[in-house]
């Protein structure tokens, strides 16, 4: 299963185009609220031993337009739709599996609710932990985070 258009619009639409300095031609990198630098459409920067860009230095992007942000999101979307195809046990439809893959590109993904999943856990559980879990950044939470969540919940049990 790969996450469809309407999966890919959904991320798009949250992670937005990132362009961190709009004085300057071209996308510019962008901390996101966890204060990790990203590019393109929400790909998390890392230095060369694989971790996060953090910090005051703003890094040296690499995405100058939208078709190469869009090219990254779909190379980076391979990595999550493998999470969920790992640790996904059941049946899912392809608007479950879209929910389920956006919501593990946005947090990296989470054991709790691929064992919800896996359970079949009700739909009440499963639509009060996806709308009440992940929904801040450093103990804050965030508006854009509510109605990500609320968002993949609905796509979730269209």
């Amino acid at each position: 299963m790969k996450t469809s258009i309407e999966g890919i619009n959904l991320i798009k639409h949250f992670e937005g185009l990132h362009d961190g300095n709009l004085r300057k031609i071209g996308l510019q990198p962008k901390k996101c609220p966890a204060g990790i630098w990203t590019e393109g459409y929400g790909h998390a920067m890392r230095d060369s031993k694989g971790k996060f860009l953090k910090g005051a230095n703003i890094p040296i992007g690499t995405v100058k337009n939208e078709s190469e942000a869009v090219k990254l999101l779909m190379n980076d979307l391979i990595t999550f739709e493998n999470i969920v195809k790992s640790n996904v046990k059941v049946g899912m439809t392809q608007s479950q599996f879209d929910a389920v893959t956006s919501h593990a590109f946005n947090t990296g993904g989470s054991e709790t609710m691929f064992r919800l999943i896996n359970e079949k856990a009700p739909r009440q559980v499963l639509e009060n932990w996806f709308t009440q879990r992940y929904i801040s950044a450093d103990g804050v939470i965030l508006n854009g985070l509510i109605k990500r969540r609320k968002a993949e919940a609905n796509l979730y049990f269209k």
